[in-house]
């Protein structure tokens, strides 16, 4: 299987604070590590990386949300419910964590099938 390690200049995120990739496509699944908070221009979370590798939220099939706080849970969960068509919601898991890097309150990381 052919893996290619993808970096975005443009992708909106703190420096890093450990040795990683943006996203990893294997075959036709594309990992997108973990992203912080919301980009600024978008208000999207992930739309720079996945954009990026040629592909887009329409394409999730799982997402892994991390928070540091339950009781956003309820505004993650309206703002996650907006950025996918209707009827096209991927699988998911939201864990609550007691930190996450660089003081992030929310984490969001994707499979996506190419």
């Amino acid at each position: 299987m052919d893996l290619a390690f993808l970096n975005f200049p443009d992708a909106p995120q703190p420096p890093p604070t450990a040795a990683y990739s943006h996203a990893v496509r294997a075959g036709d699944w594309l990992f997108v590590t973990g992203q912080l908070g919301v980009d600024p221009a978008t208000g999207r979370l992930v739309a720079t990386v996945l954009r990026g590798a040629g592909t887009s939220l329409d394409r999730a099939v799982m997402a892994r949300i991390y928070l540091t706080s339950f009781g956003d849970y309820e505004a993650v969960n309206t703002e996650y419910a907006r950025d996918f068509a209707p009827g096209r919601l991927s699988a998911r898991t939201t864990v609550g964590v007691t930190a996450l890097a660089v003081g992030g309150a929310v984490e969001i990381d994707l499979v996506v099938r190419l």
